[in-house]
């Protein structure tokens, strides 16, 4: 599955808004019942159109229509022509802040979609509907006492092994540096960049900096490191393929995924059904038990099985750490450029 990648690297920060020419979707008739919907193909699109498009249009009687390939530029192109043929876009935090700082997103309609329901305060443009969180991989088999947190993963006296980090900060390198230091995670933001860069500094020399996410399980895997920060729903599906990997949960970063509506779509309120719809504890439980990703709604852990359960974090924790997308659809591009020159150093 190829769409953690896409999240935890440049598509999470590097997607742009810019639009170099003027872009024109051809017309196409369509039914007044049917809403676009762009989002990811592969295991993740395979999954969408079973367990959420299926049972939505069997209950509603909306078709919804799959477009494969995210692109800022098309939306943008559509909103600012009046020309609007996409309806719902799938996609990461970052991505879906900094749209919306360009005005292309509809507000979400609250009398449909109480904000209430989700375990995270949503923006007023978007509603999350999945998350990926990140712990500590490890080998059960070979560590009997991991690191269990994101300072024990820094001490290298107490908790010795070889360590991995994907060299990206959609990983969250940054907020985890300085969790490990000693900040509080409601009190991360805005970043104390210099002192996130020294808390580095003190681990980067035992890291094993890697730059695919599959990586994050395979290098412990082929026995190639020992504690990995890694993805829950990656380390679930290599556990239920035989491979002896598991995580800890006791502390976590945790990414949103989103879905907004776009501005001047005028099959708005089909969309706003779509988000209510997918938004449900049922179709929530779904994207945890196929994908091993979080819920985001409410009442969640109630209707899934205890297999599933044990994959996912206790969001009430206030070790957890959420990922601050308004914070990094600001700052991404110079910090971006200082972290990977610190990288090569």
């Amino acid at each position: 599955m190829n769409r953690r990648d896409v999240l935890a690297g440049a598509v999470r920060f590097g997607a742009t808004l810019s639009l170099a020419a003027p872009f024109v979707l051809p017309h196409r008739a369509r039914a007044a019942t049917t809403i676009s919907f762009a989002t990811y193909g592969g295991s993740y699109g395979d999954f969408m159109k079973e367990f959420w498009i299926k049972p939505f249009t069997a209950e509603t009687g909306i078709s919804v229509e799959p477009i494969y390939g995210l692109d800022l530029a098309k939306v943008k192109a559509q909103v600012e022509t009046g020309n609007v043929q996409w309806d719902v876009f799938d996609g990461p935090g970052t991505k879906v802040y900094g749209a919306a700082k360009e005005g292309l997103w509809e507000q979400i309609d609250t009398k449909l979609i109480d904000p209430s329901r989700f375990v995270r305060n949503p923006p007023s443009f978007a509603v999350p509907t999945a998350i990926y969180s990140g712990g500590i991989g490890y080998d059960p088999n070979r560590t009997k006492q991991p690191p269990r947190d994101f300072s024990q993963f820094w001490d290298v006296k107490n908790f010795p092994g070889r360590r991995a980090i994907q060299s990206s900060l959609g990983a969250g390198a940054l907020e985890i540096a300085l969790v490990a230091d000693g900040v509080a995670p409601s009190q991360l933001y805005p970043l104390d960049i210099d002192r996130a860069f020294k808390a580095l500094d003190r681990i980067k020399s035992r890291v094993n900096w890697f730059a695919e996410t599959t990586q994050g399980t395979s290098l412990v895997q082929t026995n190639e490191v020992d504690y990995s920060l890694t993805y829950a729903n990656r380390v679930k599906a290599a556990n239920e393929a035989g491979i002896s990997i598991d995580i800890s949960l006791d502390q976590c970063i945790n990414n949103m995924q989103y879905f907004s509506v776009l501005r001047g779509s005028p099959r708005k309120e089909a969309a706003m059904r779509f988000l209510e719809f997918v938004t449900r504890p049922a179709q929530q439980a779904s994207i945890a038990a196929r994908l091993g990703a979080s819920p985001v709604t409410k009442g969640t852990e109630q209707v899934v099985d205890a297999k599933v359960r044990r994959w996912l974090p206790d969001f009430s924790s206030p070790k957890n750490v959420f990922v601050n997308d308004e914070y990094w659809a600001d700052h991404f591009v110079e910090l971006n450029k200082r972290f990977q020159e610190w990288i090569l150093i």
